[in-house]
């Protein structure tokens, strides 16, 4: 089966759980309250170990989160794959989503533009193409009949990895082409580097940082080069759309907790990647050397700005693909920063423009 068949299968699934969804909660009513909470106020965020979910490891892992959140039941659950935590989404099992953008725009489509909304960003950059370094690639020219991997068909990571190679006059072996792209899990990315049996991977950090310093690897592309200004969203805070229109004062709770965590990040940078370690020790039982999450976080921006131009370009890289259908797909509605700017303007920080789609 090819990929994109593939890939149309999993949209499909989500577009049924959608439809279950909006079902199920036709005849939900959820009250909301200007100050104070009751115990039936739940918030389940779900969210990867991963750096570039940096505020939910950090702020959720350390009470952050909860202390802002005040009287609210916050409950968390942790994924490893983007399309997942999208069908948990809108199989009403999380209310929040820190995503990458393809897996967003991808339930967004299959919800008809209704199933969510990104809030928020989380975070820019932090994502490189590292190769074996006895793959015999020292540039581009070298990338034919080589097997490289990515962490999910139709991921973020992915798309990019299909994008650059197209526009570099490649093709996949599913499409003719002599290029082979496999999917595994980041750590066992990993694992097929140190056998030998892949020559490179499109990956989020730090596994990048750790296949170069662990697995023979070199950095070929730091993505942040192919964008504009270096930026490009890679993580995203994204709300059922119910949730946001029944509890529009506990995502205003979340998103504050979201833009203090971003700041204080920022400016406490080491402090902070000592805590994200700590914490991804207690998420997954393993840490990773301070040198590499150093060198992992000097790649990537947290931010609480969406990068909305990016994400557009990320459909149309997707989009020109096969991976979202026969038509260019609408986005028009994906963004609702009112409440993220409503933040920030009681902080006396920027507001953020909503950008349109080209």
């Amino acid at each position: 089966m090819n990929p994109v068949a593939k890939f149309g299968i999993a949209g499909a699934i989500i577009a049924a759980v959608v439809v279950a969804i909006f079902v199920s909660v036709s005849g939900t009513t959820g009250a909301t309250h200007a100050t104070r909470y009751s115990q039936t106020d739940i918030l389940r965020i779900g969210y990867f170990p991963n750096i570039s979910h940096a505020q939910a490891v950090i702020g959720l892992g350390t009470g952050d989160y909860q202390k802002e959140l005040g009287g609210v039941n916050v409950q968390t659950q942790i994924f490893n794959s983007g399309p997942s935590e999208i069908e948990a989404l809108f199989g009403n099992r999380i209310d929040v989503a820190y995503v990458g953008p393809n897996p967003a725009i991808n339930g967004y489509i299959k919800s008809d533009g209704q199933g969510l909304r990104i809030i928020a960003g989380a975070a820019s950059g932090g994502v490189v193409f590292v190769v074996r370094n006895d793959s015999g690639i020292n540039s581009v020219a070298d990338l034919g009949d080589k097997k490289f991997a990515s962490p999910q068909l139709g991921n973020t990571q992915d798309v990019a990895l299909r994008s650059f190679l197209n526009k570099n006059g490649y093709k996949t072996s599913d499409n003719g082409g002599n290029i082979q792209v496999i999917n595994a899990a980041n750590a066992d990315i990993v694992t097929l580097m140190l056998k030998k049996d892949i020559d490179g991977a499109w990956v989020p950090e730090p596994w990048g940082t750790k296949i170069e310093h662990e697995a023979n690897g070199k950095i070929l592309v730091d993505e942040r080069n192919l964008w504009t200004g270096g930026k490009f969203t890679t993580a995203l805070v994204a709300v059922r759309s119910d949730y946001l229109q029944n509890h529009p004062d506990i995502i205003k709770k979340l998103l504050e907790a979201h833009v203090n965590e971003t700041l204080w990040i920022n400016d406490n940078k080491e402090k902070a990647i000592a805590i994200f370690n700590e914490q991804l020790g207690n998420l997954t039982g393993k840490t990773f050397p301070e040198n590499e999450l150093k060198e992992a976080f000097s790649r990537m921006d947290v931010t609480y700005d969406p990068l909305q131009d990016s994400l557009y370009k990320s459909a149309d890289a997707a989009y020109g693909l096969g991976f979202l259908g026969d038509s260019k797909p609408d986005l028009g509605g994906i963004f609702d920063l009112n409440i993220l700017n409503q933040v920030l303007e009681e902080k006396h920080l920027p507001e953020i423009s909503q950008v349109n789609m080209p």
